[in-house]
C-alpha cells in the first residue's frame, strides 16, 4: 500500500524565524556589495549584483516564502531604511520581482540533495528577476516616464542595453554568486543545519505546495504581482511616488552608514541563530529528560 506523503509544514516561530534569519543574513550581504567595486571593461560593467545564493539556499532548504519575503523585506530596511532613504512607491517593483523570483526557485526544488535540481532552479531565480527588472526598464522607456535613447531617436535600444545587462547579471552574478554555492550549499547543508536551529528535515520529494511547482494559482498571483509592480514603477517614474524620504547627510556619510547597518545585520543575524540554537537544545534536553 503506497503511503500518503504530507506537505512540508513548519510552526509559526519556526515560519519567524525563517524570515529574520533570512532577511538579516541577505541585508547583512548587500552591504558587502556596496563596498565591493565593479570592474569596467569597455562598455560591460562587472558588477557583484548580489548574493543570490543566500535567499535560495534558505527558500530551497526550509520555506521559500518566508525566506524569499525576509530577503526582500532585509534588503529594504538594511540597503535602503538604514542608509537614510528609501525610494517610497518605487521599492515596491523591486520587492514583488526579488520575492517572486526567489520564491519559484525553491518551490522547484523537491529533493535538495539533486545538484542538477538545485542548479536549474538558482539560475532561474536569477533569469526570472533579471528579466522582469529588465522587461520594467523598457517598459518604462516606451511609455515615455523615463527618458533613455541610447540611439538618437530610437527608444528601441533600450532593448539592447537591458538584453546585455540581463546577460551580464545572469551570467556573471547568476553563476558566480548564485548558482556555484547554492549547488554546493544545499546538498551538504540538507539534513544537516536543520536540527541545529530546532527543525526537522523536510523528506526528500516532499514539496512546499500540493500539485506541480508552476501551478495555475502560481502563475496566476505571479501575473497579477508583476503588474502590481510594472504600475508602481510608472507611478513612481511619472511623479505620482510617495513615501520616498533622504536625510540629510546621508550621502555625504555612506560608507559610516554602511557599516552601521552591516553590524545592526550581524547583531540581528547572531541574535536568532542563538535563539534557534537554545531552542534545539531545549528540545533536546526535554526529549532525553522523556526518555529517562
Amino acid at each position: 500500500m503506497s503511503t500518503i506523503k504530507t506537505r512540508y509544514t513548519l510552526t509559526q516561530s519556526q515560519k519567524m524565524m525563517i524570515f529574520v534569519l533570512s532577511m538579516s543574513l541577505y541585508g547583512l550581504s548587500n552591504m558587502f556589495t556596496e563596498l565591493v567595486p565593479g570592474i569596467k571593461l569597455g562598455p560591460i560593467e562587472l558588477s557583484i549584483e548580489y548574493f543570490a545564493f543566500i535567499p535560495l539556499t534558505l527558500c530551497m532548504l526550509f520555506h521559500p516564502l518566508y525566506a524569499a519575503v525576509g530577503a526582500a523585506v532585509g534588503e529594504v530596511i538594511f540597503g535602503e531604511l538604514m542608509l537614510g532613504q528609501f525610494g517610497g512607491l518605487g521599492e515596491l517593483e523591486k520587492f514583488i520581482t526579488f520575492s517572486l523570483a526567489m520564491y519559484t526557485a525553491g518551490r522547484m526544488v523537491s529533493d535538495p540533495k539533486n545538484r542538477r535540481q538545485v542548479g536549474v532552479a538558482a539560475i532561474t531565480g536569477v533569469a526570472i528577476h533579471q528579466f522582469f527588472s529588465s522587461v520594467i526598464d523598457i517598459v518604462k522607456v516606451w511609455v515615455g516616464v523615463e527618458e533613455l535613447e541610447a540611439v538618437k531617436g530610437l527608444a528601441e535600444s533600450i532593448v539592447v542595453i537591458e538584453g546585455v545587462g540581463f546577460l551580464n547579471d545572469v551570467l556573471f552574478s547568476g553563476i558566480l554568486f548564485a548558482l556555484i554555492p547554492t549547488m554546493y550549499l544545499v546538498p551538504r547543508l540538507y539534513g544537516k543545519i536543520e536540527p541545529l536551529l530546532g527543525m526537522k528535515p523536510r523528506e526528500r520529494n516532499m514539496k512546499y505546495a500540493t500539485g506541480a511547482w508552476l501551478s495555475p494559482k502560481l502563475v496566476i498571483a505571479g501575473t497579477f504581482l508583476v503588474m502590481v509592480a510594472v504600475g508602481s514603477e510608472l507611478l513612481s517614474e511619472s511623479g505620482w511616488n510617495f513615501g520616498d524620504f533622504e536625510l540629510a547627510g546621508a550621502e555625504s556619510n555612506e560608507k559610516t552608514l554602511i557599516w552601521l547597518s552591516m553590524l545592526v545585520a550581524a547583531v540581528v543575524a547572531a541574535t536568532a541563530i542563538i535563539a534557534l540554537l537554545r531552542r534545539s537544545a531545549r528540545k533536546r534536553q526535554e526529549a532525553g529528560q522523556a526518555d529517562a
